[in-house]
């Protein structure tokens, strides 16, 4: 008799275990659709705060809310059976205080199933990110250039650059993984802060706009995929461009409406005649 045995969903803790092993390979996800393209390829997939920008049109992801990632955390995970997912706790939802933070995360995975949030900060969220590490909810941590914070910082741009930038990326990472998370993103940092950073961590890095000695790597799939084309980071490289093939898709099916050659027969349903 045969036994069917159920595929197991990758865990935060088989991603912490790759280091060392291989790079860890992520994308964001935000649909249905997307996550069940990229569940076989991809270690994990993080359901990222980014889609206030790619998703939504907003300026920045200042404006996401919890609501908008649980709904998008559910979609994702119905798109998938293999892949670890993350979800970001967005801004406001965490910042607050560690009990602030718990609520929030407790919600995101009862409501979503996910295995693991993320969020942005460095020393000084240390303490929340163990206050939730110790009560059952994997984090992954996110320093370097944190978007969340860009009304503060002045921009996108890259970080490390000066000693007291990188002795503070240094810092922020060493807290972070002492804290308890299973990785941590390093985002926007020069590459010799970002390759040392690896080197000293007990957990794996996930670089974006990082190093290529970074444990992992992530980007957000509509630019690896050329599907958002308003702006183009300089560490993003396109896999594929969609965004000219999807316009000229749409264009063929706007003159073939026109043109009334679509719907041929072929697309429309015909009642069938009886037999005499």
């Amino acid at each position: 008799m045969s036994v069917h045995v159920a595929k197991r969903r990758l865990a935060p803790a088989d991603i912490k275990a790759l280091k060392g092993e291989r790079p860890i390979v992520s994308l964001t996800a935000y649909t249905t659709p997307i996550a069940k393209l990229l569940d076989p390829h991809v270690d994990f997939m993080l359901v990222g705060d980014s889609l206030g920008m790619v998703v939504y049109g907003l300026d920045s992801t200042v404006g996401v809310t919890l609501e908008m990632m649980i709904a998008h955390g559910q979609a994702v995970m119905r798109g998938s059976e293999r892949a670890c997912v993350v979800v970001d706790l967005p801004f406001g939802s965490y910042q607050e205080s560690k009990e602030q933070a718990f609520k929030s995360a407790a919600r995101v995975l009862k409501e979503t199933g996910c295995s693991a949030v993320k969020l942005e900060g460095g020393a000084e969220m240390a303490e929340t990110v163990d206050f939730l590490t110790q009560r059952g909810i994997p984090v992954l941590g996110h320093v370097g250039l944190m978007p969340q914070l860009i009304n503060t910082t002045g921009g996108y741009r890259s970080l490390g650059r000066s000693d007291k930038e990188a002795e503070k990326i240094r810092r922020d990472a060493k807290a972070i993984d002492d804290a308890g998370a299973f990785a941590i993103v390093i985002e926007g940092t020069v590459e010799p802060v970002a390759r040392e950073i690896t080197g000293t961590l007990s957990v794996p890095t996930i670089g974006i706009g990082a190093s290529p000695a970074c444990d992992g790597q992530v980007l957000v799939v509509d630019d690896a995929l050329g599907i958002f084309t308003d702006f183009k980071p300089r560490f993003v490289k396109r896999f594929a461009d969609l965004a000219p093939q999807i316009s000229a898709a749409v264009e063929a099916y706007a003159e073939e409406v026109k043109a009334r050659t679509f719907p041929g027969q072929e697309h429309t349903f015909q009642v069938k005649t009886k037999p005499a």
